[in-house]
């Protein structure tokens, strides 16, 4: 079994990955990072390659954590999750969200909505902590 999370750099992947790293170090569960479609705005939609999540979980100090890296190029990253989370045979899926004002907070973004609905396995979502990418060392652990 494992822990699956959702992971772009940003503030919200970071915060993601710091918590699944959190939860595979407590359990003992191998980690999937579901590295998924992100707009950058020099490249366009990309996701993070390899080297740039274990830069990430080596910024985290979690280099221990046995993790496997997926890459997701498909467009609707709900699904994209789900799937890396059905293939992995996912214990835990593990996504970032944005904080959002008094209002936003009524209204889910359409993948975490879908996530949390057709999920097989529990979900943890957790807050963005204004981390900015290439600061991955400031997140909790």
């Amino acid at each position: 079994m494992t822990v699956v999370v959702g992971y772009t750099p940003s503030g919200q992947g970071i915060a993601a990955l710091a918590a699944a790293v959190r939860q595979a170090r407590r359990t003992g569960k191998h980690l999937v990072v579901a590295s998924h479609l992100y707009n950058d705005p020099d490249a366009g939609p990309t996701a993070a390659d390899e080297d740039a999540v274990r830069s990430a979980l080596t910024d985290l100090d979690a280099a221990d954590v046995p993790a496997t890296v997926r890459t997701c190029t498909g467009s609707d990253i709900g699904e994209s999750l789900l799937e890396a989370a059905r293939e992995a045979e996912a214990e835990l899926l593990v996504i970032g969200l944005r904080r959002k004002s008094p209002i936003g907070k009524l209204n889910l973004g359409a993948s975490a909505r879908k996530v949390f609905l057709l999920s097989t396995c529990p979900v943890l979502a957790v807050k963005d902590e204004h981390v900015t990418p290439g600061a991955a060392h400031h997140a909790r652990v």
